[in-house]
């Protein structure tokens, strides 16, 4: 274990926040330059934390920002909007991270992806691009593309699956939006999900900034054990966070709902949070000497009183 010296991106972001406060609750000898566009957020410490203005699709803004650096934990990403818009943030935006690194003479770099880059559907247990991947959105194309920069530079590169915990603003929404729709057990509730708490996937990121050698390549991120459907959504209504349905549906039958109840999620979303998507994620555990925990459906009990809140707010 060393106290490295970390540059930061998506310092403000879902993951990248925890990730920071993580580094410096638990590494009181490491030093963190952050990178932000605007206004840096409050409540952090400030002795060990340097601001870095900076912009992923402007590379001059980057000039400097890896100087000292000893590792670089590339937590940013665009993951709604144009192919072109994607790819100034998460393929230009990582070459141009990546080549300011290897100016300053950094060769740790760790990448937060996604295993949506796999695309359609469903995935059983699968391991590191067992399936080759076949990303279907922008985002996720874009992200494949930085994922291979990152891959050639001999950095490590994590795809999660459904991320959850405070901060979530896309998984239990949607499933939130779902239950509207769509009132059954999509699929009898049998669909198997690559899940992992928020927390969790900080504490594994924060690891691999103190790792002197993190593993090179692409690793799934998620908890080992995968999720079932009906297991969520009993613990989601358990929590008071979103009503249980009873009636069981087949799967034509929930597509055919869905078609005709206007929302902002659709079929290939439907098929990511609802079907089997599950990914083999017990190695990189291992290879960072951590306890992957008791996974993210016992997690969501400290996470319940924010998603009842952003609930409440979205639909008042």
């Amino acid at each position: 274990m060393t106290s490295p010296q970390i540059v930061l991106t998506g310092a403000s972001g879902f993951i990248g926040s925890k990730v920071l406060r993580r580094v410096l609750d638990q590494n009181p000898a490491s030093g963190v330059r952050a990178v932000v566009r605007g206004r840096p957020p409050e409540g952090f410490d400030q002795a060990r934390l340097h601001w870095f203005q900076g912009d992923l699709t402007r590379p001059g803004t980057l000039e400097g920002l890896c100087e000292g650096a000893d590792v670089v934990l590339h937590l940013a990403s665009r993951i709604a909007g144009t192919e072109h818009e994607c790819a100034a943030v998460n393929a230009d935006g990582t070459a141009a991270l990546v080549e300011e690194a290897r100016r300053g003479g950094v060769r740790r770099i760790v990448q937060l992806s996604t295993a949506a880059v796999y695309g359609h559907g469903p995935h059983r247990g699968i391991t590191v691009d067992e399936v080759p991947p076949a990303p279907v959105s922008p985002a996720s194309r874009t992200r494949l593309r930085a994922e291979r920069v990152v891959t050639e530079a001999g950095g490590t590169v994590l795809r999660p699956g459904l991320v959850t915990g405070c901060g979530d603003r896309w998984v239990v929404p949607a499933l939130a939006d779902l239950v509207e729709r769509v009132p059954a057990r999509w699929n009898g509730g049998q669909g198997l999900t690559s899940m992992v708490d928020a927390d969790d996937l900080a504490r594994l990121i924060a690891r691999m900034a103190t790792l002197r050698e993190p593993p090179a390549g692409v690793h799934h991120a998620s908890h080992p054990v995968p999720v079932r459907n009906r297991d969520l959504m009993a613990e989601l209504d358990r929590l008071g966070i979103l009503p249980l349905a009873t009636a069981d549906w087949t799967w034509q039958q929930c597509l055919d709902h869905l078609r005709r109840s206007p929302g902002w999620v659709g079929e290939r979303q439907f098929a990511l949070l609802c079907g089997d998507n599950w990914q083999r994620s017990d190695a990189i555990w291992r290879l960072a000497g951590l306890d992957a925990g008791p996974g993210p459906l016992e997690r969501l009990t400290s996470a319940a009183p924010w998603y009842r809140a952003y609930l409440a707010g979205r639909n008042g």
